[in-house]
């Protein structure tokens, strides 16, 4: 579960910018939660507190009951981020900079096999996951960032924009990724300013604007 507890996170040399301004929201686990807001509305701030890039001016946000920034190690190993910048190493194929990451987490031999195995089957990257990620379509670079948050097999899952880049196969796929996890009892937040994306996914709604709670609810209540 993730709680966010009056989180504001500023900018500039006085805190004039307020990026985030006294956030508050649960996302339970078992549940896609998703973040809705337009540019700018401090979506990937807050998820990159969550990620614990950054530190909150004040508040407070926990991962299964570890604060982000106290427990930052055990937070960073229950979770799964995908952020906006992608950052695949160009010089590495797929297949290497998902195994890059196994490695990191301590997953090795052939279980790190298998893993990296089930998740090119998943999302489809049968073709390409042998080939240099220089050169790579936006889609490619997507579904193989995907497959990296997510070759630890990790607790709570954050996910910035996923879908941007993919064809309609590859969404489609995505999604039923997204909901074997949520069977799972995983804990995801979908962050994205399309609204159709979210009503598709996601069990609940945190509304953004301005760096604030606009409205919470479901597809249908928001």
């Amino acid at each position: 579960m993730i709680a966010v507890e009056g989180v504001v996170k500023t900018f500039g040399k006085r805190g004039e910018i307020r990026a985030v301004d006294g956030v508050s929201f649960v996302a339970p686990a078992g549940e896609i939660t998703g973040l809705l807001g337009p540019n700018g509305a401090g979506k990937t701030t807050l998820l990159r507190v969550l990620a614990t890039l950054m530190a909150p001016d004040s508040g407070r946000a926990t991962i299964d009951g570890r604060d982000v920034v106290a427990d930052r190690a055990a937070v960073r190993r229950r979770l799964g981020v995908l952020s906006d910048a992608r950052g695949l190493y160009p010089r590495l194929t797929g297949r290497e900079n998902v195994e890059y990451y196994a490695a990191l987490h301590g997953i090795a031999g052939a279980e790190r096999a298998r893993r990296i195995d089930a998740l090119v089957e998943r999302l489809g990257l049968g073709e390409i996951a042998d080939r240099r990620a220089q050169g790579y379509s936006q889609g490619e670079r997507m579904k193989v960032a995907i497959a990296r948050a997510l070759v630890h097999d990790p607790d709570t899952i954050l996910l910035d924009e996923p879908t941007n880049g993919l064809d309609i196969m590859s969404v489609r796929a995505l999604r039923e990724q997204l909901r074997g996890l949520r069977a799972a009892g995983r804990t995801l937040l979908f962050s994205s300013h399309v609204m159709q994306e979210v009503a598709a996914l996601c069990d609940r709604i945190v509304i953004l604007g301005h760096g604030r709670v606009v409205a919470t609810g479901t597809a249908t209540t928001s």
